[in-house]
């Protein structure tokens, strides 16, 4: 049983700074108290309502404190039970500063990244017998696939012409529906009728970049950045200006809003406000809203993509930033390939204002989406179905970081730095001074172990001191040699420097 640690300490409420929440400041003040070790993982935190009398604070701006403190691993929730310290890593990952975007004097370079990443995947591709702790997809064992298997069967025997119909471009009439109520269960309002079913997120966004843009314009991206978005921007002819992005709090809007006065031909920002990769971010609800407003005064679509946020540990205080599209600014993306079954490449979107010109794009390019893999999703997702696997999910997910996270703080050297993020699958690593990603990754992989290094994460050279790891995998002998041998490397690499 939880032992209950006086509070003394925490009953002073700090006073609000100029333009943020006091919720954020309580979060923040309860940050310092756990990570000067006043209270300990494990420990309860205060009850609402203590923690209402405590602060003299409402009951909103109390929930909002500890979702915020959720958002951001420091505690979580246990039914009937209350608010816990969440076990941490000894290292946390400070927050990037702003001054690391590139300088608004630079042209944005067009985006390209082929070269590095091709050796990078070619490599780790050939080495079949290397772990692999970098790829960004679960355990095949944690997917669904047997109830999915006879759910397709189910229906097939029920509608055998799902094999032999093409169905409509946007998708079929099931298939939309459902999203479209799922969709109204975390804040976004859509009709059926501007759900377009895609064969994932990569198809969405690829869409919804050629509906805004066209070659040679200018697409700003999060800073670091999943590389397959830079490598499809390459292939668009687009150009890439990276924004920095924090580590806590995602895309900083500040930067945004410099840039988009600095350079007009920015047709669009690409963000993942919901658990990022490779940062791991939720992106704190007014921010989401600011971005939604800024971009919609300077008539710039954002593309929200959206592959985690099922797996955010508490995904119903989780909102999409097109929670917040009014004017139809919004270009939502969510898709199925992480949290359901990758191999099904499904997933659907939301395009606002750009609808037409969206579906007249995918009638060219890709037309429709196998209908039977449509009807498997909206049977199993209006089902309840998935609401139970996503919790199996998530917990699964959870047990694996936490282990992961104990290796790291057990076998990686002195200044080693990472985040924590409140759900997912990846973890964020800063080096020691002096190692560098690249060097690393040829070094693991000639050990036997994959990794993915910062460098591929942008244009720049930026994060060449960073690598991302994945939490995907059950952690057995095989994985504790391997982050043995990680950390040797890490400290001779950072020795040698």
């Amino acid at each position: 049983m939880a032992r209950m640690t006086p509070f003394a300490d925490a009953s002073r409420t700090p006073l609000p700074m100029d333009g943020e929440p006091l919720y954020e400041r309580l979060a923040e003040h309860y940050r310092r108290i756990i990570a000067a070790g006043t209270l300990s993982p494990g420990d309860r935190m205060p009850s609402v309502r203590a923690f209402m009398a405590q602060h003299g604070v409402s009951l909103s701006t109390a929930i909002q404190a500890f979702r915020r403190l959720e958002d951001t691993g420091w505690c979580e929730a246990k039914p009937r039970s209350g608010y816990f310290v969440r076990r941490r890593a000894s290292a946390v990952l400070e927050t990037l500063p702003e001054s690391e975007g590139p300088p608004l004097s630079v042209e944005p370079p067009f985006a390209g990244l082929h070269e590095r990443v091709s050796r990078v995947i070619d490599r780790a591709n050939a080495a079949t017998d290397a772990l692999n702790l970098g790829g960004a997809s679960a355990l095949a064992a944690l997917y669904p696939t047997e109830r999915l298997q006879a759910l397709a069967i189910r229906l097939l025997r029920r509608k055998p012409t799902l094999l032999t119909d093409a169905g409509p471009v946007g998708g079929s009439p099931e298939f939309r529906q459902t999203m479209a109520k799922r969709a109204l269960s975390y804040g976004v309002t859509v009709s059926p009728d501007e759900v377009m079913s895609t064969s994932g997120g990569v198809d969405a966004v690829n869409l919804a970049l050629r509906a805004v843009a066209r070659a040679g314009d200018t697409i700003a991206i999060e800073s670091p950045a999943f590389f397959g978005l830079i490598q499809l921007l390459e292939s668009l002819g687009l150009r890439a200006l990276e924004i920095p992005a924090s580590p806590t709090t995602g895309l900083s809007i500040e930067a945004l809003e410099v840039a988009l006065t600095a350079y007009p031909d920015i047709r669009a920002v690409v963000v993942v406000p919901n658990l990022q990769n490779p940062l791991g971010c939720v992106m704190p609800d007014e921010r989401k809203a600011a971005l939604v407003a800024l971009c919609s005064r300077h008539g710039v679509a954002v593309i929200e993509d959206e592959p985690y946020r099922e797996l955010v540990e508490a995904p119903q205080a989780v909102k999409p930033a097109k929670a917040w599209d009014r004017d139809g600014t919004v270009i939502y993306c969510p898709s199925f390939n992480k949290v359901l079954a990758p191999g099904m490449r499904l997933g659907w979107m939301s395009a606002g204002r750009w609808h037409a010109r969206v579906k007249m794009l995918k009638f060219a390019h890709s037309r429709h989406n196998a209908a039977l893999l449509q009807a498997v999703a909206a049977e199993f997702v209006g089902s309840g179905a998935f609401d139970r696997h996503l919790r199996r999910f998530r917990e699964q997910l959870r047990v694996q970081r936490d282990v992961t996270i104990d290796a790291i703080a057990r076998h990686f050297p002195a200044g080693t730095r990472m985040n924590q993020p409140p759900g997912g699958m990846l973890l964020w690593i800063a080096l020691p001074e002096g190692v560098r990603s690249d060097a690393l990754f040829d070094a693991a992989l000639a050990h036997g172990v994959k990794i993915a290094p910062g460098s591929i994460f942008s244009n720049s050279d930026r994060f060449d001191a960073y690598i991302r790891l994945a939490c995907t995998r059950v952690f057995d002998a095989a994985h504790e040699a391997a982050f043995e041998t990680l950390g040797r490397l890490i400290r001779d690499a950072a020795a040698a420097a």
